[in-house]
């Protein structure tokens, strides 16, 4: 569902995702499938800031000129097929990331009790610890499969002197029960960091990943069958995507890049087949930092990794088989 002016271009008007009604008020969020919600703080990150200006960002990436997404490689269009909202920015307190980390908290809450799927838009990655918090909280203990694309594994049990980073919270998530360590997938390791004791924590609890050594050598579709194997048996799915999972050269506006990762291709490719496959109950896309990027590239690639998310979500719904655009 979408505003009144199919005929607006997208870059005039509200500046809602791909100019989705607008959802402020917990009773506006009745009958919708996918609620979006902001998440614009970056108070806990170790580097360079900005990502507090990711979702306006990630929002205003559409560049198609009309306010539609048909997806060539699945046939569909998600806003055609899903009743999709943007309930606003989480009221967050700059300086006090606890209070902001509760807001996000109560937003996500909100789109749950209505009913809804949450995609939330970061952001610093700390927020992924709310977001899991709230949906977990709604499934039985362990049925939540979480697949996180990311550089770096956000394992650490504090980082800078903060235990609530922007690279601690998948530690805490698991150590805190809220995600059983096996049940937690990590794709896109590569650089310095996490340190071999990490990787130690991380083998104690079951939990799984695959670098970037191994897409290059095996491609990502092979990768992509581990992970849908991995998760096979948790009924629910959860993607968390930091875009500096992207090599610098798709994603320069982020605060931690690392040379060496994912290509747009790579990644887009398997949102879509892991969400086609299994759907999913939550996702957020966190970590990009317009400031450090003047041709907004970055923020485009987050905009289509959710339109990639969304477009699986209709056709895993609908129960059918994609029917992409043929050639001629």
């Amino acid at each position: 569902m979408r505003v009144n002016r199919p005929d607006e271009p997208s870059y005039a008007g509200g500046a809602t995702f791909q100019k989705v009604p607008l959802a402020l008020e917990a009773r506006d969020l009745a009958g919708a499938d996918v609620a979006f919600v902001g998440a614009p703080m970056d108070d806990l990150v170790t580097y360079r800031p900005g990502a507090r200006f990711g979702p306006r960002e990630i929002r205003f990436a559409s560049d198609d000129g009309e306010p539609f997404m048909h997806n060539m490689e699945l046939g569909v269009d998600p806003f055609d097929e899903l009743n999709i909202v943007d309930h606003g920015d989480a009221v967050v307190t700059p300086g006090d990331a606890h209070a902001s980390h509760r807001a996000i908290r109560e937003a996500v809450d909100r789109v749950l009790a209505a009913g809804a799927v949450p995609i939330i838009l970061g952001g610093d990655h700390s927020i992924a610890y709310p977001n899991l918090a709230a949906v977990a909280s709604g499934y039985d203990t362990g049925s939540v499969a979480v697949v996180q694309f990311d550089t770096h594994a956000d394992t650490a049990t504090e980082l800078g002197g903060l235990k609530w980073s922007h690279g601690t919270p998948f530690r805490h998530l698991v150590d805190d029960a809220i995600i059983p360590g096996e049940r937690l997938v990590q794709v896109g390791l590569r650089g310095y960091w996490p340190y071999p004791e990490e990787f130690d924590w991380a083998r104690s609890k079951g939990v799984r990943w695959h670098r970037m050594s191994e897409i290059f050598e095996r491609g990502i579709d092979a990768v992509v069958d581990d992970v849908l194997a991995e998760i096979t048996g948790a009924e629910h799915l959860f993607l968390s995507v930091d875009i500096d999972v992207l090599d610098p050269a798709f994603a320069p506006g982020t605060g931690t890049p690392e040379p060496g990762g994912m290509t747009s291709r790579e990644l887009l490719r398997a949102v879509r087949r892991l969400t086609v496959e299994r759907g999913f109950v939550g996702m957020d896309v966190v970590e990009v930092s317009p400031p450090y990027d003047h041709a907004g590239i970055t923020a485009m690639a987050a905009h289509r990794v959710v339109c990639e998310a969304l477009s699986g979500l209709a056709v895993n719904r609908r129960d059918g088989k994609p029917e992409p655009e043929k050639s001629n």
